[in-house]
């Protein structure tokens, strides 16, 4: 009786034993099957996608990469841009309004602004299909601004001496070492004023406004957004919810399923958050 009880005990381990690797591998390819099933979406295709412009714009490398995921993803039919940006770089901000441009051409672009749409980032979003913004959103500084220091007086207590050797004559211009020459400081001027032109006409076209009244909504202003709506900056006050209806209204979806961020690009936009809304902070004590 005891030697049966023990053979039934040892039965499943013997089982184990031979058939080990062939049970190894199933599980490998259940875990897979598993990894591979868009539990979410209940194997539906995502049809509407959100890009997220937030902290300072540096580069557009991270538009241009949400931008190439979403057009690898040809069920997408509409996409949601959230700004929360206080601007940045010139180029970059140029180079990020094209991108959206682009992708207006292939499917509806509305934006939102969660915090500030401000200089560069205005740049970035302006060529949207709608813009909507919480009531308590900043909106413009349509500006471009070159600063440096003059630190000249400084080295000169610490006992350092600069030296160089430059060729051409405005090859030094903007240099923090001493003080910019009358013609250095004028070709600077000449050359943000030519920026600043740019960005007011591409502002102008993009939003139907005249840029003969550029005083009024340009000039580095920022406003709030019930203002920006009088201006024409924006086109309506809202909360998300609102802009994410308007965009399944313009890309005819009626039941949203959103492409997902991955766990790596999740973190990063926790840290480009908390980089914002220093930023944004910075900003609004400017304003005060």
């Amino acid at each position: 009786m005891f030697k049966k009880f023990f053979q039934l005990l040892i039965l499943p381990l013997d089982f184990i034993t031979k058939y080990f690797k062939a049970l190894v591998l199933l599980l490998i390819l259940i875990f897979i099957c598993i990894a591979l099933i868009p539990q979410d979406t209940e194997l539906k295709a995502p049809n509407l996608a959100k890009i997220y412009l937030q902290g300072p714009i540096l580069d557009s490398h991270s538009i241009y990469e949400q931008i190439e995921k979403i057009s690898k993803t040809p069920s997408i039919q509409g996409v949601l841009l959230l700004i929360d940006s206080p601007g940045g770089a010139m180029g970059a901000s140029v180079e990020i309004s094209d991108m959206i441009s682009e992708l207006k051409k292939k499917m509806p672009v509305v934006v939102y602004v969660q915090g500030a749409m401000a200089s560069g980032s205005y740049y970035a979003g302006m060529y949207a299909d709608k813009i909507y913004a919480n009531r308590a959103a900043l909106i413009g500084s349509i500006g471009v601004v070159f600063s440096s220091f003059d630190i000249q007086d400084l080295i000169h207590k610490l006992g350092i001496k600069a030296q160089g050797i430059a060729a051409g004559e405005y090859k030094e211009v903007g240099t923090f070492m001493r003080q910019w020459t009358p013609k250095e400081r004028a070709f600077l001027q000449d050359l943000i004023q030519e920026e600043y032109q740019m960005f007011v006409s591409d502002v102008a076209d993009a939003r139907g406004l005249e840029v003969k009244n550029s005083t009024q909504y340009a000039q580095g202003k920022v406003f709030t957004a019930a203002k920006a709506l009088k201006l024409g900056l924006i086109d309506v006050i809202g909360t998300q919810n609102d802009a994410i209806e308007t965009l399944k209204n313009l890309s005819q979806v009626t039941d949203p399923i959103w492409l997902k961020k991955d766990k790596f690009e999740a973190f990063v936009d926790k840290i480009i958050k908390t980089t914002t809304q220093i930023s944004l902070q910075a900003l609004t004590q400017q304003l005060h």
